[in-house]
């Protein structure tokens, strides 16, 4: 329970917290609510400056451990925030708190893409995106920001090989290419949407096993075939990988939409 675990650690003051735990004991609750409830009380401690900018979130495995909910729970509870702006993930490091953002007629907040946001359009859009930004970085990257994409990819195959989340890293990857363009805007869009660009996350909402091998594995044939334009500075190849890439993606969601509607 945050009231006795750590209460005197910074930004969890020993008062009752916003929302009764531990969150898996409220019946019927499924798992995008627990999620949504989770990113409400994180959302309201960075809003109320309960968290302060710059400060850390707990683990991963603490916030398992505190809320007594599933790791997928977290993930997407933190997702949520990344993609509202309150935070961001250093890979390797933790989550942060971010600085306050400005408002955007852009943006769309977390419960809009949760709910609205059609993800084989999103899908058409990053296919134009995310195809000139992979030849951007092609061009403009630096050693340092090749080697954040190729980091990103590793963490992608170890959390694989160990039958893992992968939705992270996978969007860990394409942040960080979008980030070698050299041109924030790309990096702000995908930043914003968060894990709801990535499409499993919408084929596990219908029933598709979000985890199956064969799928992962060809996304992981993409994205090498990504990074290795990229190192060599191949800027046409890169575009081309990243196409499709982002064409099959969009191919593999609408079968499997057509198989759960069968």
């Amino acid at each position: 329970m945050i009231s006795t675990m750590e209460s005197s650690a910074k930004g969890f003051p020993a008062s009752p917290p916003t929302i009764e735990l531990p969150l898996r004991g409220k019946s019927g609750r499924s798992g995008r609510n627990l999620a949504a409830l989770l990113f409400d009380e994180f959302a309201s401690k960075i809003r109320n400056g309960l968290l302060a900018e710059g400060e850390k979130l707990p683990t991963e495995s603490s916030l398992v451990q505190t809320y007594e909910v599933s790791r997928t729970v977290v993930r997407e509870a933190l997702s949520r925030l990344q993609a509202s702006g309150l935070v961001e993930t250093r890979h390797g490091i933790g989550t942060f708190v971010r600085a306050a953002q400005p408002a955007s007629t852009l943006m769309l907040n977390a419960d809009e893409l949760t709910a609205a946001v059609d993800v084989m359009a999103v899908l058409e859009l990053r296919i134009s995106l995310e195809t000139e930004s992979a030849g951007l970085a092609a061009l403009r990257r630096s050693p340092e920001q090749l080697q954040g994409i190729r980091t990103a990819l590793q963490a992608f195959e170890i959390a694989f090989a160990r039958g893992e989340d992968t939705v992270a890293h996978d969007l860990a990857f394409h942040t960080q290419i979008a980030e070698a363009t050299g041109n924030r805007y790309f990096g702000d869009i995908l930043r914003h949407f968060g894990a709801q660009l990535i499409p499993r996350t919408r084929i596990a909402s219908i029933h598709q096993p979000q985890r199956d091998p064969d799928y992962l594995r060809r996304v992981n044939r993409e994205h090498e075939e990504i990074l290795a334009a990229i190192e060599r500075q191949d800027a046409d190849s890169a575009r081309a990988a990243m196409r499709i890439h982002l064409t099959n993606s969009r191919e593999r969601l609408r079968l499997a939409q057509k198989t759960s509607a069968a």
